[in-house]
């Protein structure tokens, strides 16, 4: 085709790739169950292949030599985009804050443990404007240590060295992040239509009713509305949405004002210019702007002229040292409401002395006003922030203590325990926050303890499911959870219901006995009650197996145990045990995969794991629901045979209860959930629910069910990686 054709050929390629014109083929069924979050990140994104290992590689990396890079990167200002006072500080402790600060207790997405802030929706958030030029510049250090450093590690250590060049000693800082290749976009961020909507509170007006799993007040927003609630300025009404916005984000009172104060004693806010102006977001803007994004007209489009809160001007008289001017600025003056350049509403002192002034970040003879956010403001206005900050004002030592540990934290929530973190810089001090589990014995006699345990007189269902549900509460999103622990036997998971307490204490009873008698931990006495209950439900159903296992976790203590932020983990439904704790506006299906795809199981994993569950008899209370057996005991494949069976047939018996009759006869042989009846329904679960109903397929079943059982029972065990 040449340049002088005036009718435009027909497309040679479906319409697909591009989001402008294409349109997914399941838009026809929008109620249709969406499995794509158990496979948001295929390996065949990865271009790195199967066989490379980024822990393995970042071991390899020099570290000093790493460090000494970002240091002088700090101030290697560069013409495209100048730093501030000639120091990136700012800019990259924000790009590392906003990364770490996604980051939600509820289910423990987000956070700066993958990288995704290089991809949608989080590149494009109204609150991360100019990030894309902050990991820019991070650009040629990455392609110089390649894949020995990830860019989630990166990221993250930018914000910490940028923090020790402005003067704070950090806490310290752990290697091993490793990065993923596709945006999450499953991942459930708001109902909201526009970025910074407000519809996700039950109540209007009250900042505890933010919908879970969510933590911050708007999807656009990495906490909360720097101007104030709804953009309006009410600093105790802000204090209120401050406390729920990082209480969701493990942080308790003190943690929040150190770091509200910590985070704004260094760099500023822009909003020299009409917001309004910016150019589309990196994931709008045209091909040639090669990734960037909020293409900025006023001025220069930078420096003095950069826009991106909106809010203009600095908290401190010296915004590239770390010292305790921020709360001297904000206990040493009179704070009035004001607009900026931009319109947004920020406060600045009634009256200020000239030397105390800020200056210029392009002309040092130029000083101006300092200001303070509505989020500021909260921390004198509202009572406990205001105790807090005076001490902070008074003893900087410790305010610089307790920022340092809480940078630390913001930065490491989402890695898991401390055995993941690699380098030269982790801390020795065990954190509870780490969910510490001290190292278990490994010297025992495991078919001692298989053969006690098959004699202690426990069911099938009471071995298998104390198992499932001590190793179920692993979350991948941020490595918490699991079996090693036992924490299963404490406060508060001894207590949730979807435990079955009284169940749940008569056999804890009985295996902690054998774990006195034979040296073992308790944790791994109750994995292996499970692999017994396994290996018997096998050999009743005529396969021979051995469960794998792997001796070694411990017992954590009461001590070591974080209560409170455990009861994030409490499961509130469970597809495989066939339980609700409840009736949710979600479905039990999209609970399930939702639960599936924090554990890290793949959707053939969860269809064999569910099938096998309910012909073992694990269901919570002991319900029959979805138990389809023709023989009692055995780990069968009889659920997806009789589910798939042409001579039943499927009747509504109530809100999400389903009958099971003959369809000659019509009687009735079988109760179901939605949950069941789901690996029926769905084209895509039925096509896994077929294979396994295959007459050649029985045995396979078995030794998948056991491959997809250990890998549950395994998931925390990363010292076996």
């Amino acid at each position: 085709m040449n340049g002088t054709t005036s009718q435009q050929g027909k497309c040679p390629v479906m319409h697909g790739g591009n989001t402008a014109t294409g349109k997914s083929v399941m838009a026809w069924w929008p109620n249709a169950l969406n499995l794509d979050i158990l496979h948001q990140h295929d390996t065949k994104t990865n271009p790195l292949g199967p066989g490379f290992s980024y822990r393995e590689a970042v071991k390899t990396l020099d570290f000093a030599a790493l460090k000494q890079d970002m240091r002088a990167l700090m101030t290697d200002s560069q013409a495209w985009w100048p730093a501030d006072w000639g120091h990136y500080g700012g800019l990259m402790i924000r790009m590392s804050w906003h990364a770490a600060g996604s980051y939600r207790l509820a289910d423990g997405r987000g956070g700066g443990g993958t990288g995704n802030q290089r991809f949608a929706p989080l590149d494009s958030w109204p609150d991360n404007v100019s990030l894309d030029k902050a990991r820019r510049l991070l650009w040629p250090l990455k392609k110089k240590y390649g894949n020995k450093v990830s860019w989630a590690d990166l990221i993250i250590l930018a914000g910490t060295i940028a923090y020790e060049t402005m003067g704070l000693k950090t806490f310290g800082f752990g290697f091993g992040r490793e990065d993923i290749w596709h945006p999450e976009i499953d991942t459930y961020w708001g109902s909201e239509k526009d970025w910074l909507g407000k519809d996700r509170y039950a109540t209007a007006g009250d900042e505890a009713s933010l919908e879970n799993p969510l933590a911050a007040v708007q999807m656009g927003l990495i906490y909360v509305n720097p101007e104030g609630v709804d953009g309006k300025p009410d600093p105790l009404k802000t204090a209120e949405a401050v406390r729920v916005t990082f209480a969701r984000m493990a942080m308790n009172d003190e943690e929040t004002v150190a770091l509200t104060a910590g985070g704004h004693t260094v760099g500023k806010c822009h909003g020299n210019g009409d917001a309004g102006l910016l150019g589309p977001d990196p994931e709008s803007a045209p091909v040639e702007d090669q990734g960037f994004g909020w293409k900025n007209p006023t001025g220069k489009g930078m420096g003095r002229d950069t826009i991106t809160s909106g809010i203009e001007g600095a908290w401190t008289t010296h915004p590239t040292r770390f010292d305790n001017g921020y709360f001297d600025m904000l206990f040493g003056h009179e704070w009035e409401i004001r607009s900026s350049p931009a319109g947004a509403r920020q406060w600045q002192p009634v009256s200020i002395r000239e030397e105390d002034k800020p200056v210029d970040v392009e002309d040092p003879s130029i000083r101006l006003s300092p200001i303070m956010t509505d989020a500021d403001m909260a921390m004198i206005k509202d009572p406990v922030y205001r105790r807090i900050s005076e001490r902070f004002h008074h003893d900087p030592a410790y305010f610089q203590e307790v920022f340092a540990r809480a940078w630390f934290k913001l930065t490491h929530r989402d890695m898991g325990p401390k055995v993941r973190y690699i380098g030269p810089d982790v801390p020795a001090e065990d954190l509870i926050w780490q969910d510490p589990v001290p190292a278990g014995p490994t010297g025992y006699n495991v078919d001692v303890v298989k053969a006690k345990i098959a004699a202690g007189g426990l069911t099938l269902p009471e071995m298998i499911t104390t198992a499932w549900d001590s190793a179920r509460t692993f979350r991948g999103s941020d490595m918490r959870g699991g079996a090693n622990g036992a924490r299963i036997r404490l406060a508060p998971q001894k207590d949730w219901p979807g435990n079955e307490p009284a169940r749940l204490a008569r056999v804890l009873a009985v295996l902690e006995g054998i774990a006195a008698e034979t040296g073992a931990s308790i944790a791994d006495v109750i994995v292996l009650a499970g692999n017994v209950g396994i290996e018997q439900a096998a050999k009743a159903a005529g396969v021979a197996v051995s469960v794998p296992f792997a001796p070694g976790r411990g017992d954590a203590t009461a001590e070591q145990t974080d209560a409170e932020s455990f009861d994030a983990l409490e499961p509130l439904h469970d597809g495989y045990r066939n339980w609700l704790k409840q009736d949710y506006a979600v479905s039990a299906e999209e609970l399930m995969l939702d639960r599936t795809q924090l554990m890290g199981l793949t959707a053939p994993e969860m269809t064999v794991l569910v099938g096998g569950m309910r012909v073992l008899g694990t269901n919570h209370g002991g319900t029959k629901h979805g138990v389809l057996p023709t023989r009692e005991g055995a780990l069968t494949n009889d659920c997806f045979v009789n589910l798939t069976d042409m001579d039943n047939c499927w009747h509504p018996a109530g809100p999400g209860l389903y009958q099971i009759r003959d369809r000659a006869t019509g009687a009735m042989k079988w109760t179901a959930t939605r949950l069941d009846l789901v690996f029926g329904s769905n084209s895509i679960l039925r096509a896994y629910a077929e294979v396994y109903a295959q007459d050649d397929n029985s045995e396979k079943f078995v030794h998948d069910f056991v491959r997809a059982w250990t890998k549950v029972m395994n998931a925390d065990r990363f010292d076996l990686a």
